[in-house]
Protein backbone atom coordinates (compact mmCIF):
# COMPACT_ATOMS: atom_id res chain seq x y z
CA UNK A 1 0.00 0.00 0.00
CA UNK A 2 1.73 3.29 -1.21
CA UNK A 3 0.06 5.87 0.96
CA UNK A 4 0.47 9.01 -2.11
CA UNK A 5 -2.15 6.34 -3.53
CA UNK A 6 -3.80 5.79 -0.30
CA UNK A 7 -7.42 6.89 0.53
CA UNK A 8 -9.75 6.49 3.13
CA UNK A 9 -13.58 6.94 4.37
CA UNK A 10 -14.66 9.14 7.41
CA UNK A 11 -18.34 9.79 8.01
CA UNK A 12 -21.17 9.63 10.47
CA UNK A 13 -24.01 6.98 10.85
CA UNK A 14 -26.99 7.19 8.67
CA UNK A 15 -29.19 8.77 11.26
CA UNK A 16 -26.93 11.61 11.33
CA UNK A 17 -26.72 12.32 7.66
CA UNK A 18 -29.08 14.97 5.93
CA UNK A 19 -30.02 13.68 2.83
CA UNK A 20 -30.69 10.23 1.91
CA UNK A 21 -28.91 7.46 1.90
CA UNK A 22 -29.43 6.89 -2.18
CA UNK A 23 -28.13 10.25 -2.61
CA UNK A 24 -24.70 9.61 -0.15
CA UNK A 25 -24.03 6.25 -2.04
CA UNK A 26 -24.43 7.89 -5.17
CA UNK A 27 -22.33 10.95 -3.80
CA UNK A 28 -19.72 8.69 -2.50
CA UNK A 29 -19.68 6.89 -5.97
CA UNK A 30 -19.09 9.56 -7.67
CA UNK A 31 -16.03 10.32 -5.39
CA UNK A 32 -14.66 6.71 -5.79
CA UNK A 33 -14.13 7.25 -9.43
CA UNK A 34 -12.51 10.35 -9.17
CA UNK A 35 -10.33 9.14 -6.82
CA UNK A 36 -9.40 6.10 -9.13
CA UNK A 37 -9.12 8.76 -12.07
CA UNK A 38 -6.53 10.85 -9.80
CA UNK A 39 -4.85 7.67 -9.48
CA UNK A 40 -5.51 6.19 -6.72
CA UNK A 41 -5.75 2.14 -6.05
CA UNK A 42 -6.05 1.49 -2.32
CA UNK A 43 -8.85 2.30 0.13
CA UNK A 44 -9.02 1.87 3.52
CA UNK A 45 -12.97 1.46 5.14
CA UNK A 46 -13.07 1.71 9.32
CA UNK A 47 -15.96 -0.83 8.69
CA UNK A 48 -18.69 1.16 10.57
CA UNK A 49 -22.47 1.40 9.60
CA UNK A 50 -23.22 3.68 7.60
CA UNK A 51 -20.45 5.58 5.05
CA UNK A 52 -17.83 3.04 5.57
CA UNK A 53 -19.91 -0.50 4.45
CA UNK A 54 -21.35 1.70 2.02
CA UNK A 55 -18.14 2.93 0.74
CA UNK A 56 -16.24 -0.73 1.13
CA UNK A 57 -19.09 -2.14 -0.91
CA UNK A 58 -18.53 0.72 -3.61
CA UNK A 59 -15.01 0.04 -4.01
CA UNK A 60 -15.51 -3.42 -4.09
CA UNK A 61 -17.78 -3.15 -7.02
CA UNK A 62 -14.86 -0.69 -8.91
CA UNK A 63 -12.08 -3.51 -8.05
CA UNK A 64 -14.42 -6.05 -10.46
CA UNK A 65 -13.56 -3.77 -13.17
CA UNK A 66 -10.02 -2.66 -11.77
CA UNK A 67 -8.22 -5.74 -10.43
CA UNK A 68 -5.38 -2.66 -9.68
CA UNK A 69 -7.52 -1.16 -7.07
CA UNK A 70 -7.35 -2.80 -3.38
CA UNK A 71 -9.75 -2.28 -0.43
CA UNK A 72 -8.48 -2.53 3.55
CA UNK A 73 -10.99 -3.24 5.89
CA UNK A 74 -9.33 -1.12 9.04
CA UNK A 75 -11.04 -2.62 12.19
CA UNK A 76 -10.83 -0.52 15.34
CA UNK A 77 -10.68 -3.88 17.22
CA UNK A 78 -11.76 -7.75 17.28
CA UNK A 79 -15.16 -8.86 17.51
CA UNK A 80 -16.69 -4.97 16.26
CA UNK A 81 -18.92 -6.63 14.37
CA UNK A 82 -20.88 -8.57 17.47
CA UNK A 83 -23.46 -5.86 18.60
CA UNK A 84 -24.83 -5.81 14.94
CA UNK A 85 -28.19 -7.08 13.10
CA UNK A 86 -27.60 -10.59 11.78
CA UNK A 87 -28.22 -9.29 8.04
CA UNK A 88 -25.23 -6.41 9.08
CA UNK A 89 -23.06 -9.10 10.62
CA UNK A 90 -23.33 -11.12 7.28
CA UNK A 91 -22.91 -7.78 5.11
CA UNK A 92 -20.19 -6.75 7.46
CA UNK A 93 -18.23 -10.32 7.17
CA UNK A 94 -18.78 -10.35 3.23
CA UNK A 95 -17.13 -7.09 2.77
CA UNK A 96 -14.41 -8.44 4.97
CA UNK A 97 -13.56 -11.91 2.90
CA UNK A 98 -14.13 -9.49 -0.34
CA UNK A 99 -11.36 -7.35 0.86
CA UNK A 100 -7.79 -7.52 -0.03
CA UNK A 101 -6.18 -7.00 3.94
CA UNK A 102 -8.27 -6.67 7.44
CA UNK A 103 -6.29 -5.01 9.57
CA UNK A 104 -7.17 -5.36 13.41
CA UNK A 105 -5.60 -2.44 15.19
CA UNK A 106 -6.59 -2.83 18.69
CA UNK A 107 -7.42 -6.22 20.17
CA UNK A 108 -10.10 -5.42 22.27
CA UNK A 109 -12.43 -2.21 22.30
CA UNK A 110 -11.14 0.55 24.52
CA UNK A 111 -12.07 3.97 24.93
CA UNK A 112 -9.73 5.10 22.55
CA UNK A 113 -9.78 2.21 20.18
CA UNK A 114 -11.84 4.36 17.55
CA UNK A 115 -9.39 7.59 17.46
CA UNK A 116 -6.60 4.68 16.94
CA UNK A 117 -8.20 3.26 14.00
CA UNK A 118 -9.20 6.68 12.15
CA UNK A 119 -5.40 7.67 12.98
CA UNK A 120 -4.40 4.64 11.56
CA UNK A 121 -6.70 5.47 8.43
CA UNK A 122 -5.56 9.32 8.14
CA UNK A 123 -1.72 8.58 8.93
CA UNK A 124 -1.82 5.78 5.44
CA UNK A 125 -3.91 8.25 3.31
CA UNK A 126 -2.97 10.87 0.99
CA UNK A 127 -7.00 11.79 0.57
CA UNK A 128 -10.24 11.25 3.38
CA UNK A 129 -13.28 11.00 1.47
CA UNK A 130 -16.28 11.93 3.89
CA UNK A 131 -19.61 12.60 4.55
CA UNK A 132 -19.72 15.24 7.28
CA UNK A 133 -22.58 17.77 8.39
CA UNK A 134 -21.05 19.69 10.88
CA UNK A 135 -21.73 18.02 14.10
CA UNK A 136 -19.07 16.81 17.12
CA UNK A 137 -17.87 13.63 17.07
CA UNK A 138 -15.96 11.10 15.62
CA UNK A 139 -15.68 12.26 12.04
CA UNK A 140 -15.35 15.63 12.77
CA UNK A 141 -11.91 14.64 14.59
CA UNK A 142 -10.46 12.81 12.42
CA UNK A 143 -11.18 15.25 9.45
CA UNK A 144 -9.49 17.91 12.05
CA UNK A 145 -6.66 15.14 12.61
CA UNK A 146 -6.07 14.82 8.62
CA UNK A 147 -6.10 18.74 7.89
CA UNK A 148 -3.51 19.23 10.51
CA UNK A 149 -1.83 16.42 8.89
CA UNK A 150 -1.82 18.00 5.63
CA UNK A 151 -4.38 15.19 3.90
CA UNK A 152 -6.83 16.22 1.37
CA UNK A 153 -10.67 16.09 2.33
CA UNK A 154 -13.10 15.91 0.21
CA UNK A 155 -16.86 16.11 1.83
CA UNK A 156 -19.76 14.64 -0.37
CA UNK A 157 -22.23 16.20 1.79
CA UNK A 158 -20.55 20.06 0.74
CA UNK A 159 -20.20 21.20 4.06
CA UNK A 160 -17.32 23.50 3.81
CA UNK A 161 -14.52 21.79 6.71
CA UNK A 162 -12.83 24.86 8.21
Amino acid sequence: MDKMHTCCFSGHRPEKLNISEAEVKNRLQTAVKEAIQDGFLFFITGMALGVDIWAAEIVLNEQSLNSNIELICAVPFENFENSRSQSEKKRYCDIINASTSTMYICKHYFKGAFQFRNHYMVDNSARVICAYNGEKGGTKNTLEYAKRSGIEIVNVLDYNFS
